[in-house]
Order: C-alpha cells, then structure tokens, then sequence
C-alpha cells in the first residue's frame, strides 16, 4: 500500500470511529469494525473470551511484537461541526483512541505485507 494510500485508508477509519464511539465495554461495533478490518488484511483473528476487544496474530516465531490501542469514548458531549463528528448524543473521542486504533491498524497492514 502506497503511503499516500494508507493515510487515506487511515484517516477514513478514524473518521468512522470517531463518528460512532462506544463507552468502555460496550465497543461491540467498534470491535466488530476491527476483525472486519484485520480480515480484509488476511491477519489471523485469535480467540478471546470477551465480547469487546481484539487479539491476532501476523507471522509466527520470533521477534514478536504487541500492538496495543484502546478503543473506547468518552461520555462527553461533541460540540463542533466537523463533518465525522460524532453521531451519538454525550459520547465523544475526545481521547484520541479513534487515532490510535486506525494507527494500530495501519502498522497491522504494514507488518502484515512486509
């Protein structure tokens, strides 16, 4: 994927995860959105227990590396008018989580077709 290419990918998915944030433990789409992501990017979708939250895997063997982002909102009200803010009344990413799961995702890809 070209740089120029993945910004746009990026910056896309940021948008539509700043436009739809989910409180702590209630990101059932926001994880959905993620295993959708990491399928379309043939990365191996790992089991896990919890109805929020996502493990895979790229490669086998060593050197292993851990991504981690969180991907939850905060209960703030969202008061501008950008157009990807959000779509849902008292929540808001106003943390920059919507940032760091489309950046863990974009070094996912990277990672992924190295």
């Amino acid at each position: 994927m070209m740089t120029t290419t993945l910004a746009a990918w990026m910056t896309t998915l940021r948008h539509q995860l700043h436009a739809h944030p989910e409180l702590a433990l209630q990101e059932v789409a926001t994880t959905a959105l993620i295993k959708q992501t990491l399928t379309e990017l043939n990365i191996r979708l790992v089991d896990y227990p919890g109805e929020t939250g996502v493990v895979a895997e790229i490669g086998h063997g060593a050197p292993i590396i851990a991504l981690r982002a969180d991907i939850d909102a905060l209960p703030i009200q969202e008061d501008n008018e950008l157009s990807f803010r959000s779509t849902i009344p008292g929540r808001m990413h106003a943390c920059g989580h919507d940032f760091h799961t489309a950046a863990l995702l974009g070094g996912s890809a990277i990672i992924e077709s190295a």
